[in-house]
């Protein structure tokens, strides 16, 4: 098939993509820059039926968000509060439980859990809270704690990162989220999150996740002060590590959303930009078996347009996620497996 480019950069690249030679920085920053969106996305096509042919995949989740309260004071976040904010709240074991035992006629595939760090909850708590709902749910998988709670966990157990892993492993903890990469760049980093775990320690804790035969996810959160430069440097560090682990599963862009954030004067993304950035990580990330469509932030809608611009993934049910909603995230909470299933086919 004869495809019409707009930017003649772009045929240059096709060659590239079609031979599976991988792209380089230069290539990722073109990508992120050109003019041809529809371009851009005919190549992520090409990537994506490659690897999937038409396959989609999507999973029965529900998100656990145990805890809002946070030690931390991203710019970006418009989820976690202090101990002293009304909105502040933990939940126990027993209310997670209960609320998971909800959906147990729902055949639940997965639960997702991540939260705030918690200034005074123990490490008992996260540990009990997995082999809890390991015990309940034996046949559910548990993808749990972002590179950042992992971090924060091994400090307040007092034990090493790779001994934390293991009794969480071992307690039924499956697989880790990709969460808190958000960009690796220095100065990006200063400006959102200059108090969370920074790019070297997040990507050494994927990588001691893999170490102990643990798979993980990736992130990027796109579309506040970072640059097409600052977005490829981060991708590229995930493709390195990949090249030594092999241990991440699927990549998620995630679309910055500025409402109730001290951010909040940024304009967030645009469904062009959310569509590129999905685009453009099938592209950069050839090592990465999936990559995500993470309907929630960018909208059913742009979600199932990018299945021709290179994704494989629409995520899952999901059932009351927090955090995107906190900065103002407008769509629904729940996906019904069947309306997925319509949008796929």
């Amino acid at each position: 098939m004869l495809f019409n480019f707009e930017d003649a950069n772009l045929k240059t690249l096709e060659e590239k993509v079609r031979s599976e030679e991988r792209l380089s920085f230069d290539d990722g920053v073109t990508l992120w820059n050109s003019f041809d969106l529809l371009g851009v996305g005919y190549l992520a096509n090409i990537v994506r039926e490659r690897m999937h042919d038409s396959d989609t995949y999507f999973i029965h989740n529900r998100h656990i968000n145990h805890t809002n309260i946070c030690v931390n004071s991203c710019q970006f976040c418009a989820f976690g509060v202090k101990e002293d904010n009304p909105t502040a709240y933990t939940k126990s074991l027993d209310e997670i439980f209960s609320d998971a035992e909800k959906y147990k006629s729902g055949r639940v595939s997965e639960f997702h859990i991540v939260g705030g760090l918690h200034p005074d909850l123990p490490f008992k708590y996260y540990l009990d809270m997995i082999s809890g709902l390991k015990e309940r749910f034996p046949d559910v998988h548990i993808q749990a704690f972002t590179a950042v709670e992992l971090e924060y966990l091994s400090d307040i157990a007092q034990m090493s990162l790779e001994d934390t892993l293991v009794e969480l492993r071992d307690a039924g903890l499956g697989s880790i989220p990709g969460g808190g990469a958000e960009i690796f760049a220095k100065r990006v980093r200063k400006k959102i999150c200059s108090e969370k775990t920074n790019a070297e320690e997040w990507l050494d804790v994927h990588e001691t996740v893999h170490s102990v035969g643990m798979k993980s996810n990736a992130t990027m959160l796109y579309g506040h002060v970072e640059n097409a430069d600052e977005r490829t440097d981060h991708l590229i560090r995930l493709r390195e590590l990949q090249d030594k682990t092999n241990g991440f599963l699927t990549f998620i862009p995630l679309a910055f959303h500025p409402e109730n954030t001290n951010l909040s004067f940024l304009n967030g993304t645009t469904g062009q930009l959310d569509l590129r950035a999905l685009a453009v990580s099938r592209l950069m990330l050839d090592n990465f078996p999936h990559v995500k469509a993470f309907w929630i932030m960018i909208t059913p809608q742009i979600a199932q347009m990018s299945l021709s611009f290179g994704t494989n993934d629409m995520d899952g049910t999901v059932v009351e996620e927090k955090i995107i909603h906190a900065a103002g995230g407008v769509t629904g909470q729940i996906f019904h497996k069947n309306v997925i299933a319509d949008m796929i086919i």
